[in-house]
């Protein structure tokens, strides 16, 4: 690598604060998984002002008149204080003018994308212009999942399995229509896909789950419960011991831990390199860091493929637990490769501990495929 600066290590000017940015939630699922319904019903809730539901199209969403208070050309304000959107053509138009006639009352948003859509460019809008990235940051995403076709169209199409394997929440619908109260071959299926996500099997709480998800976004997830990205998914030791899981077409899922605190150069760089030599791999990357230099604001990370959002620095820890965590969802990378060579290049930037940091250079590079 040169010795100019990495993508990550580029973010690092101006770390913002706690609760800076508006945080964003994007609703995935395939076609005709209950994607609508499910945000029909979170739009009956009360409460829910300061939120904006950004959408494709008003035809797709059907929102119901009773709930409509006011109407504008691109604009719908529902009478429980949520704003609706429609985005006809460019998502980060859509974004920056929400942000700029909405600032001072805006606290999150929704975005609902399309049945057949891979939500990774939505993913990468939000990290990767800058004019989005400035006001706005990924706080989670949530997939619905038909009950009754899921199995057959996980199997079928790509897009289904990847829209499992990057969420946070996955939201079984129409099971009212089966006779077993949840499909066990579905589950199980769901578990292998994304096993660190929250799987919302009760009709009846699944609006007021996704609500919980929303908001929690607002505190950059305040709560285990409601933050899959900080769960002990792994258990307390510095290796995976999680063996990676392979997924359809090569996607596989593994989770970093370490329990002593990392030197902030030292996992700057390494996040460097493993941008640089596998980055359109790094289907989406999430964690919560221990960095040494900040031992009571741990760092949070978002990333998809070569593109991460600026981190984040927490005003406390969300829980007691302060193990560093990354959840890694990827298509072909080795989880023991890359716990390796951060536990080199950890150790390297300790021994040496260089004085004045270069964000981005690194020489001899520790093997990450």
């Amino acid at each position: 690598m040169s010795r100019q600066a990495g993508h990550f290590s580029a973010l690092l000017e101006g770390v913002p604060p706690d609760g800076e940015r508006i945080p964003v939630t994007v609703l995935t699922g395939f076609l005709g998984s209950g994607k609508t319904t499910l945000l029909n019903r979170l739009l009956a809730l009360p409460d829910l002002q300061g939120t904006a539901v950004i959408v494709n199209e008003f035809g797709e969403v059907g929102i119901d008149n009773d709930l409509i208070a006011a109407t504008t050309e691109d604009t719908m304000l529902l009478a429980n204080g949520c704003m609706c959107c429609a985005v006809r053509s460019d998502l980060v138009e859509a974004l920056v003018r929400l942000g700029e006639r909405q600032a001072s009352t805006l606290r999150q948003v929704l975005i609902e994308t399309s049945g057949l859509a891979d939500p990774g460019p939505i993913l990468r809008t939000l990290m990767g212009d800058a004019a989005v990235r400035l006001r706005f940051a990924l706080a989670g995403v949530a997939c619905t999942v038909d009950a009754i076709l899921g199995l057959g169209t996980i199997q079928r199409e790509s897009e289904a399995a990847h829209q499992i394997a990057v969420a946070d929440a996955l939201f079984l619908t129409k099971l009212d229509l089966l006779d077993s109260p949840s499909p066990p071959e579905l589950l199980e299926r769901l578990a292998v896909l994304n096993p660190r996500a929250i799987c919302h099997v009760e009709p009846n709480a699944q609006p007021h789950a996704l609500r919980a998800l929303i908001r929690s976004g607002s505190r950059v997830a305040s709560t285990e419960e409601h933050a899959p990205v900080y769960r002990s998914a792994a258990p307390p030791m510095e290796t995976t011991r999680n063996a990676a899981v392979a997924h359809s077409g090569g996607i596989r899922s593994f989770v970093i831990v370490r329990e002593e605190p990392l030197p902030w150069e030292g996992f700057v760089n390494w996040l460097d390199t493993v941008i640089a030599m596998r980055g359109v791999d790094l289907l989406r990357v999430k964690g919560i860091v221990n960095v040494a230099e900040h031992p009571e604001q741990p760092m949070v990370i978002h990333g998809v493929q070569h593109l991460f959002q600026p981190p984040q620095l927490l005003s406390e820890w969300p829980s007691a637990d302060r193990r560093t965590r990354i959840v890694f969802i990827t298509r072909g990378v080795d989880a023991q490769a890359m716990n390796e060579s951060l536990s080199v290049l950890a150790r390297r930037r300790v021994r040496t501990a260089p004085p004045s940091p270069v964000p981005g250079s690194f020489q001899g590079e520790p093997d990450v495929t």
